[in-house]
């Protein structure tokens, strides 16, 4: 049995994004937001503790990482692309050993700000199993160390000045908001601005309760439970509504929603809705799932894809994160990306022999 048309053309795209995803060609990405550190503490949890209905946790492993933007900027760099991050960090051992983690895997770093006396924010998280079930972890707790005080005025206004004066010669800005600080009213007025004047397509992961300051962007990403109460906010009685208004009412080209195992849907202002449906059956995980989706539109737009390649690829970055076992792999890295591309084309081929 042959393909279908639909079925060859789906094969030709997917095969030219692993031919794409293959090349070495490069692009310069500048990249604004919110640095942290991300803690994984590993053990099992056998036991109830005797004084409390509260699992005990024996620890047998623990890591650490970057996390937010920073984690961003490394799947950046994994992908081929040239980022340019722009942050903050204290003056404390999280931040130093943040900045020193991006340079060792060749992430510039001369856009973070190191402020002192502010504090790094730490967020860690307790993976556990029971010891006969090794591999499926799940998270017991997760708490956070993190600075209340807004970014210095004068910091945030040399962070924004750096980045608008980065922005010639770039093939996307990312703005990364964790509510941290970084992304502020008056700041994304001026990046976004300068972004558009330049036409440098600025793609945002933003908090819901800052939308306001996406107004115009191009690439809005949202994961699936945003977009549901956002439709409860407006009123509307579908996503697909929801998604109508919002692109409305804050001038947005393109809505990207994650949808785990429902895929990746783009809804764009001036093109039909583009869906990928998700190819696995069983996931995971879903911490880096947004940072992943970035990368992937970044690069997509580096290469100058359309919006059916880019919901394509968006889609199977978000497979390689939902996939993932180890939290070294929480990062999108090429590798896992043309291997799951590969799939894709795989699966066409076999299901039609």
């Amino acid at each position: 049995m042959g393909m279908t048309d639909e079925e060859a053309n789906l094969h030709d795209t997917l095969s030219e994004l692993k031919r794409q995803l293959r090349s070495d060609d490069s692009g310069k990405i500048v990249l604004i937001g919110d640095v942290m550190m991300d803690c994984y503490i590993h053990g099992y949890a056998n036991n109830l503790n005797s004084r409390a209905p509260v699992p005990v946790l024996r620890e047998t492993s623990r890591e650490e990482d970057v996390g937010a933007a920073a984690h961003v900027a490394r799947g950046l760099r994994s992908m081929g692309l040239d980022s340019h991050l722009f942050g903050v960090v204290g003056d404390d051992t999280a931040g130093l050993s943040i900045i020193e983690s991006l340079e060792s895997e060749g992430v510039t770093t001369h856009g973070i700000a190191i402020v002192e006396d502010r504090t790094t924010t730490v967020k860690t998280r307790m993976l556990a199993s029971r010891e006969s079930l090794i591999r499926d972890e799940q998270l017991l707790l997760r708490w956070d160390i993190e600075e209340d005080a807004p970014v210095p005025e004068e910091a945030s206004h040399a962070l924004y000045e750096q980045a608008i004066n980065d922005l010639s010669g770039a093939s996307a800005l990312i703005a990364s908001d964790y509510g941290q600080g970084v992304i502020t009213d008056q700041g994304a007025e001026r990046l976004f601005g300068a972004a558009k004047s330049m036409s440098v397509p600025v793609i945002a992961d933003p908090k819901l309760t800052g939308l306001h300051r996406t107004e115009g962007v191009d690439w809005t990403l949202f994961q699936s439970q945003g977009l549901e109460l956002m439709r409860r906010r407006l009123g509307a009685s579908t996503g697909a509504e929801a998604a109508e208004k919002l692109l409305s009412q804050y001038n947005w080209k393109h809505l990207v929603v994650l949808s785990g195992e429902a895929g990746v849907t783009i809804y764009s202002a001036n093109e039909e809705t583009v869906h990928a449906p998700c190819g696995l059956v069983d996931l995971r995980q879903m911490i880096g799932l947004i940072d992943a989706a970035a990368v992937a539109i970044a690069f997509s737009l580096s290469r100058g894809l359309d919006v059916h390649s880019t919901a394509l690829l968006a889609n199977a970055a978000c497979e390689c994160i939902l996939a993932a076992e180890r939290t070294d792999s929480f990062v999108l890295s090429k590798d896992d990306l043309i291997h799951r591309v590969g799939e894709h084309v795989w699966n066409l081929q076999v299901s039609k022999r």
